[in-house]
């Protein structure tokens, strides 16, 4: 019989599944702190949030340092790289007013620019999740994730969402998450399990076609 402070139930399970996460947030800000680590912290973070929302996660810390180390290098290069492309696009927007182009070229620019944003911001939501299930070299994570964005737009669109709106709230109503607590204890693992439920479904397809192949 299960009764309430037995393990297996939904109270001890959901307390431990917080716990999880809770160590796991923390694991990230401390990996995440020097900044120049913020790639490896972020595939370690997709990781073990991949594992966790599968069921598949018996040891947090063990996950994650064995995904930090794992790809510590590959991770790191591939945020250098969004980065660099992300101070592009606001030099870029920064500058074009100040431009002697005409109403209509202007115009045009700013639209390539969101279209260029958009499309940067989908694929930036699927990269370290898809590092930290996939193997490949950099040009064929950058390039996959773009796919894959194309393909399941709901869910970049959903990831995107979930991650603005957590920003947004910290940003215009700071009460609401504490001044802050929320990242400190689960907000940055929290948000990558709730997404992690996302991804799992279609990296589950992707397993499933290649091994069928």
């Amino acid at each position: 019989m299960v009764t309430l402070f037995s393990p297996e139930s939904p109270l001890m399970r959901g307390l431990s599944r917080l716990a999880d996460i809770m160590i796991l947030n923390l694991l990230f800000i401390v990996t995440a702190l020097p900044i120049v680590t913020l790639g490896a912290a972020l595939t370690a973070l997709n990781f073990t949030a991949l594992r966790i929302g599968n069921g598949e996660c018996n040891a947090v810390t063990g996950d994650y340092l064995r995904s930090f180390r794992g790809d510590f290098r590959q991770g790191n290069v591939i945020f250098l790289l969004l980065a660099g492309f992300t101070a592009v696009l606001a030099a870029w927007y920064t500058l074009l007013p100040t431009l002697p182009f005409g109403a209509t070229v202007s115009f045009g620019l700013l639209i390539v620019w969101y279209v260029l944003a958009f499309t940067f911001a989908t694929t930036a939501i699927f990269v370290f999740p898809y590092l930290a299930q996939f193997d490949g070299s950099t040009r064929e994570v950058l390039r996959n994730a773009r796919l894959l964005s194309w393909k399941h737009p709901l869910t970049a669109l959903g990831a995107l969402a979930l991650s603005g709106l957590s920003v947004a709230i910290t940003l215009v109503v700071p009460a609401a998450i504490g001044y802050g607590l929320f990242w400190l204890l689960f907000g940055f693992a929290g948000i990558a399990v709730a997404n992690g439920f996302l991804f799992n479904r279609i990296f589950r397809q992707l397993i499933a076609t290649a091994t069928e192949h």
